[in-house]
């Protein structure tokens, strides 16, 4: 009987984030990110329990950019909703809009 050569199995690559949602906790700031596709990656922003809403979801859209970034090779912009509740926010994931270089024909002149 012949045996395969076992191969290790790449684990699937997660879609593109499209939506973050930060929660406010007792034990600390928690995340979910739902990308394209389905599934859902949640864990705990590493900073303290105090830290100000605002520092927290800078700290959240950092990690999201760079899982894309790491991920996806592509840059996104992270856009918060107003909160529907004081220790809730939720985010919208979308491609970064890439500005197009000038054209070396013109010497970095745009057309007017």
């Amino acid at each position: 009987m012949v045996r395969r050569k076992k191969e290790k199995r790449k684990r699937p690559a997660r879609g593109i984030p499209k939506v973050v949602v930060l929660l406010a906790t007792p034990e600390g700031w928690r995340f979910s990110i739902i990308p394209a596709g389905g599934g859902m990656l949640c864990g705990r922003l590493d900073i303290p329990i105090n830290t100000a809403p605002e520092d927290a979801r800078a700290a959240a859209a950092a990690k999201v950019v760079e899982l894309a970034r790491d991920e996806h090779e592509t840059e996104v912009e992270v856009t918060w909703d107003p909160p529907p509740e004081p220790w809730s926010w939720t985010a919208r994931v979308t491609l970064a809009t890439m500005k197009e270089p000038p054209s070396p024909d013109t010497g970095g002149q745009t057309a007017s």
